[in-house]
């Protein structure tokens, strides 16, 4: 079971194509760690009567600029559940802040688009990729001293401007010691107006499909997976030509839960308004087992508009090689 937590919605940096960039007037709640332990708590439980591992992955926003992050994340890995993060990277450059992703991560994913000046561009501060870099780089070699640490995750968003530097990209990521690389392709709900002229085509998944194979090959003989499975990349050409993607049975809440920092609780991300819960009822184990139906019986009432065209990458093999 992976549980994705949207525990804050502030950052620090001003990308053009993120609901969170810190240039927008919006909220920007936060979830309180009252209310991280008490559901955590929950989870850890669920873990262990169901005897599957099962992990909670922060999302933001920034996560670490929530403050409760390492206590918390030190308290429910105790509990036993396993713990992944999401982060732009703008403080892994701090030796603090790595030393206590050492001990409180299991794995870590850094948001890295471009070369460095293209990067910087996007994030809206120069000097951000030298900060990814330099905190992948010092984690890397920390893990090999210690032998043990969490494992290293860099993700791409494909869009026009990147995609011509994806190819190079792997090769960097690979050189600052990563050990998995995924893409996202760019999407048009978080900041529509973005969208238009960076938009991928169907021809720009096909110049990708042509190298693809064999940029895996040479990323794994460094010991680096590259995540491309072809139904996937087959998900992205459906994007690119406006085709919907239709998922007959995604599972919803079986293996995948996703909980957002007002404290709903829903399949997944794109769903949350139609099908989404109130945290607050899920008070033991035995309530995460009653999601599945809760989710499935409202999507029969009323199913919500992003079922026609599924977005959850998850769902349609992100992960797969």
């Amino acid at each position: 079971m992976i549980v994705l937590w949207r525990i804050t919605e502030r950052c620090n940096y001003a990308c053009g194509f993120c609901a969170y960039d810190r240039r927008i007037k919006r909220s920007r709640a936060e979830v309180s760690e009252a209310d991280a332990l008490r559901l955590g708590a929950v989870v850890a439980a669920y873990g262990r009567a169901s005897g599957q591992r099962t992990m909670i992955s922060w999302l933001g926003g920034e996560p670490l600029l929530w403050a409760p992050l390492f206590a918390v994340s030190e308290a429910l890995r105790a509990d036993g559940l396993a713990i992944s993060l999401t982060t732009n990277g703008s403080l892994l450059h701090l030796p603090h802040v790595q030393e206590r992703l050492l001990a409180t991560v299991d794995e870590l994913t850094v948001s890295v688009d471009g070369g460095q000046a293209l990067h910087d561009r996007l994030r809206g501060f120069d000097g951000a990729w030298r900060r990814c870099r330099a905190g992948v780089s010092a984690l890397r070699r920390a893990r090999e001293a210690r032998g043990g640490g969490p494992r290293l995750r860099a993700n791409v968003v494909l869009m026009r401007s990147t995609l011509p530097e994806f190819e190079t990209l792997c090769t960097d990521l690979a050189d600052w010691g990563v050990d998995e690389i995924t893409f996202n392709q760019l999407g048009g709900r978080d900041r529509p107006e973005f969208f238009p002229a960076e938009r991928l085509v169907t021809g720009d998944i096909t110049d990708l499909r042509s190298y693809v194979e064999r940029l895996k090959g040479a990323l794994a003989d460094r010991g680096v997976r590259l995540c491309a499975a072809p139904r996937y990349l087959d998900r992205l050409d459906a994007a690119a030509a406006g085709a919907p993607w239709l998922v007959d049975e995604c599972g919803m809440g079986q293996d995948f839960l996703f909980i957002d920092e007002t404290g709903r609780i829903s399949p997944c991300s794109f769903s949350t308004a139609e099908y989404g819960a109130p945290a607050a009822g899920v008070l033991a184990a035995a309530d995460l087992d009653l999601l599945p139906a809760q989710f499935r019986a409202a999507k029969k009432k009323a199913p919500c508009a992003a079922c026609a065209d599924c977005p959850s990458t998850q769902v349609s093999a992100k992960f797969g090689t």
